[in-house]
């Protein structure tokens, strides 16, 4: 068995595992990358990433090659909801000159990794995590890559690993029994859709709630989330065998905005379909053990924030981590320091996002709730303005704590 030391290991290479080890590479950090994909791989993801994230994108040097790659400017957000349809500007906060855009997750991953490789970061892929321990200085991580066993030491762990997978990690799922709540995800991608270009609406349905935004390549995304009986009841009512051609059914007969959009849209690839959903927050630093993306918190799809969080948590973990004078050489009482300051941080920054997330889901789901206010959203559409703003895509009190560089070493990012 071949042992390597490090810096700081990061578990999951999407978004947050990337980001952070891309920020830490570039502030010459020794970082390991223990991915158990190969990229490029397809991803259950709404793929939409706000503005909030260009400034990040400019120093982590990618942002010229994101606005390259990426699908058309996102500049309003809508409402399918049942036979209702309505949309309103996006607000945009006053640094950013351009508007948010959307990036296919097996083309966005692969980017910010293989930057994070280029700085210097040493990239295990596809590679499966056998054993997690904790060692004197520090954390011995077991892996097997190829058929190899080789183990990789670092005082620093960070979690990216998401919040769907098993394995050894404290910070990774147990086995739990399935719950008729649960929210199962599902996604795909059309073409020749008539989707407007700069539009992303929130699809509102009976039993689950969605988004569409056109991405790359003509493309447009569609994503959601279902209740699972929800699901089981429509799948005894349906003749089809596949849940995603079940759901799909579902969302033609009870949307008028999905059907006018994709009713003679043409799917790429097959949906793609992942277990439940885990919204809440599970942050907990201790020890040299920090948590990202959706390992540290989740939250509810619907507001298509997801990989705006994870991205922003990598980089602002990076950034605590790179302000140290002396990084990669970290002493116990200053990484439980760090955790502290860290967990507080991304609290102020993404706690509220999981909350409003939470109220829009719920609305979302609610018949008896929608009906009640679609006229209101009907006559007043600014009212979806507002709910995007809460929802972080114009958070600017984050975007300055993200992006302020005080706390970053002179010339790193």
């Amino acid at each position: 068995m071949q042992n390597r030391t490090h810096d700081v290991i990061v578990v999951g290479a999407g978004p947050a595992g990337g980001t952070t080890a891309l920020a830490l590479a570039r502030q010459g950090v020794r970082v390991a990358v223990i991915e158990k994909k190969a990229f490029p791989r397809r991803k259950v993801c709404g793929e939409y990433l706000s503005a909030t994230n260009l400034e990040l994108f400019r120093q982590l040097g990618i942002l010229d090659e994101f606005l390259f790659l990426a699908g058309p400017p996102v500049s309003r957000v809508g409402l399918f909801s049942r036979q209702q349809i309505c949309a309103a500007p996006l607000p945009r906060p006053q640094p950013f000159t351009t508007w948010g855009r959307a990036f296919s997750r097996q083309h966005l991953d692969t980017l910010i990794l293989q930057r994070a490789h280029d700085a210097g970061a040493v990239v295990f892929q596809p590679a499966e995590v056998t054993a997690y321990h904790t060692i004197p200085g520090g954390y011995q991580i077991d892996l097997e890559q190829n058929g190899t066993q080789q183990s990789v030491l670092a005082p620093v762990v960070v979690a990216a690993h998401g919040s769907w997978d098993y394995g050894p990690m404290p910070t990774q799922r147990t086995k739990e029994s399935s719950q008729p709540h649960d929210m199962l995800g599902f996604k795909a991608h059309f073409r020749q859709s008539e989707l407007p270009t700069e539009l992303m609406p929130l699809l509102a349905f009976p039993g689950g709630y969605g988004g569409m935004v056109n991405c790359e390549n003509s493309l447009t995304s569609i994503s959601l989330c279902i209740r699972r009986d929800r699901l089981e009841h429509l799948r005894q009512a349906s003749s089809h065998t596949s849940a995603a051609d079940v759901i799909f059914e579902h969302l033609l007969t009870t949307n008028r905005g999905i059907r006018q959009t994709l009713g003679n849209a043409t799917l790429v690839e097959k949906w793609l379909a992942t277990g439940a959903i885990q919204p809440g927050i599970r942050i907990q630093s201790r020890g040299g053990l920090f948590q990202v993306g959706n390992a540290a918190g989740e939250a509810h799809p619907v507001v298509a924030e997801g990989i705006s969080m994870a991205i922003q948590a990598g980089f602002l973990l990076a950034r605590m981590l790179g302000s140290s004078p002396h990084p990669g050489q970290w002493q116990a009482d200053e990484l439980e320091r760090i955790g502290k300051q860290y967990d507080a941080a991304w609290k102020r920054c993404f706690a509220n996002r999981i909350h409003h997330a939470g109220w829009i889901a719920r609305w979302a789901m609610s018949r008896a709730l929608q009906g009640f206010t679609s006229p209101v959203v009907r006559l007043f559409p600014q009212l979806l303005t507002i709910g995007a703003t809460f929802s972080g895509k114009a958070n600017l009190q984050v975007w300055k704590s993200l992006t302020s560089g005080n706390s970053v070493r002179s010339g790193s990012l």
